[in-house]
């Protein structure tokens, strides 16, 4: 039994996710999870919402309430979305915790004492008519690499670049759109990274089994221009971790809060000790996770994220990680996506353009979306939504492959045999060569989940899926029982022992879908089928089971096409 450590990329509180938010961390790090939980490994999947920086002192303005109270009620928003679509997080836990707040200072501390931190004296954009200096993500302008006309000041969406405020061309601010800014001297922290880029670049270099994308992102920025820079810490907020070194206070740095990226990812740490806080557990029980003095040595920890954040997970946080001098466990594996678009376009807030996650449980349930989300993840190119496409999707591979199985068998064997597994016959050549198929695809499915290859894995089970109804539709029970009952009888018995199977298989993709299969066999027993021909006989005869209600319902083209209207938003 393998230990195994996931973390999804934390999404900020100010606002509910789109669903290429969700595709491209949070779901596909859960069906993993998932998975290693179902092949019986120790799992611990954490999540948290990102809660420091102006965003959030923004919307709770909006809001008209005060930051603490907005972000605390946005975490149980953001937590409920997540339980509604399944999210199987260990813990989801809070940036802006207790927790997180001394371990950020406990790092800046290490840090500052091994050199890793200069103070230094810098010229910050201040918005005159907003009375205030402005943070990096909120001043906007032109990109000086792309040209993208709504850059920001940290970074640029477009190209990915890393950019200061400075260096953008008719910059503006992103709170009023003024102009009217000047550059004041101001002091700040800087992480030191430039001391730690050939540590750096050996650590990427030797990842060769990462995706191209996580490792060409990281090493353009290893690379690009002068290299890596060091990359200021602290920000003149209000919101946020007070800058510490450790548990002493920091000359010069008073009134000052750690730049919301430095926090954030310490919170992956953070919200395991908030898991075993909750559990009543000894610090031992996370510190095991996370330190290779202290059992951390066995755990293998996997990262998922989309594309834009891969830079601050394979530079500055393994930066502030191996900077501090201490044995913390570092990322082992980073899977990043691409970007999920939008009919088109791209997901837009302000314009009410594509579905969001609150809005897309409020017309199906979850395990449509996950299907279709996994299943066209965006893992080597964007992807893109389209309601004709998932209306297919839905139709075809839920109602009329998995779901029409289901139905067919339950219901073809209570009319003919009753409401339990019926005896008599024996497997014969059509059996054997179900077996050696499904053996085949499973095997390549689990290899495909173990890659996190999830647009491949998700064919296979689909394969596995047709494979089922391919077998039904040549065994033909409902002509065999008029001349060969025990024959029949053989068939519906397998068939129905391969319901249990698919439902235990397809659970990562459709956890409440496998919940009511098994449910509706009378069973909860879901143990990985390691041996298929031995899991197809689980079920024995005279095992009750019950026909449920159908698993899936078709989209009708009048629902498409409202949804089509209703979530077009407004084209700028």
């Amino acid at each position: 039994m393998a230990r195994i450590l996931i973390t999804s990329a934390i999404p900020y509180i100010n606002g509910i996710k789109h669903l290429g938010n969700l595709v491209g961390s949070q779901l596909p790090a859960d069906l993993f999870a998932r998975y290693m939980r179902a092949r019986g490994h120790e799992v611990m999947f954490i999540c948290a919402t990102d809660e420091h920086g102006t965003p959030a002192e923004l919307a709770a303005a909006k809001a008209g309430k005060p930051v603490e109270e907005y972000c605390a009620e946005m975490h149980e928003v953001q937590k409920g979305l997540a339980e509604g679509f399944r999210l199987s997080f260990d813990h989801f836990g809070r940036s802006s915790s207790e927790r997180n707040r001394k371990l950020t200072q406990h790092f800046a501390g290490k840090l500052a004492d091994n050199g890793m931190i200069a103070e230094v004296a810098e010229r910050q954009v201040f918005s005159i008519d907003d009375n205030r200096f402005l943070p990096d993500r909120y001043i906007e302008g032109t990109c000086p690499n792309c040209g993208y006309d709504r850059a920001r000041g940290d970074q640029c969406e477009n190209c990915t670049k890393q950019l200061d405020p400075t260096d953008l061309i008719n910059p503006r601010s992103a709170i009023s759109g003024s102009t009217n800014l000047e550059v004041r001297e101001t002091k700040h922290l800087y992480l030191r990274q430039s001391l730690m880029r050939d540590q750096l670049e050996a650590w990427i270099g030797s990842k060769t089994d990462w995706p191209i994308l996580t490792t060409s992102i990281a090493k353009k920025w290893l690379n690009d221009g002068d290299g890596l820079q060091d990359r200021g810490i602290t920000r003149d907020l209000h919101w946020g971790v007070p800058v510490k070194r450790g548990d002493q206070d920091w000359p010069g740095m008073e009134g000052k809060v750690f730049y919301v990226w430095f926090d954030a990812p310490i919170e992956y740490i953070a919200a395991t000790a908030e898991w075993a806080d909750a559990q009543g557990l000894p610090d031992s029980a996370w510190r095991r996770w996370w330190r290779l003095d202290e059992g951390g040595d066995d755990v293998t920890y996997f990262q998922f994220m989309g594309k834009d954040n891969v830079p601050f997970h394979t530079l500055s946080f393994p930066a502030t990680i191996m900077g501090s001098g201490e044995p913390w466990r570092l990322v082992d594996y980073i899977k990043s996506f691409n970007y999920l678009n939008y009919d088109g376009g791209q997901f837009s807030t302000s314009q009410g353009r594509g579905v969001f996650m609150d809005q897309a449980l409020s017309i199906l349930p979850a395990d449509y979306w996950r299907w279709w989300l996994l299943s066209h993840a965006p893992e080597n190119s964007d992807s893109e939504f389209t309601w004709e496409n998932f209306q297919t999707s839905v139709n075809k591979d839920l109602a009329d492959v998995l779901g029409n199985l289901v139905s067919r068998v339950t219901k073809f064997c209570r009319s003919k045999f009753g409401e339990a597994v019926p005896q008599g016959g024996d497997w014969g050549p059509q059996e054997e060569a179900l077996i050696a198929e499904l053996t085949t695809r499973l095997r390549a499915y689990e290899t495909f989940m173990e890659q996190m290859e999830i647009r491949k894995a998700s064919s296979e089970l689909r394969a596995m899926w047709v494979a089922g109804n391919e077998y039904l539709q040549s065994a033909a029970p409902w002509t065999a029982v008029k001349t060969d009952p025990e024959r029949a009888a053989a068939i519906t018995r397998l068939s129905l022992n391969l319901i249990r199977v698919y439902a235990v298989i397809s659970a990562p993709f459709i956890p409440d879908t496998s919940a009511r299969m098994l449910a509706s066999l009378r069973t909860m027993e879901g143990v990985w089928p390691d041996d298929l021909a031995e899991a197809l006989t689980q079920l024995k005869p005279g095992h009750a089971f019950e026909v449920p209600e159908v698993l899936f319902n078709k989209i009708p083209d009048e629902d498409r096409e409202d949804w089509e209207r209703r979530f077009a938003g407004t084209r700028s």
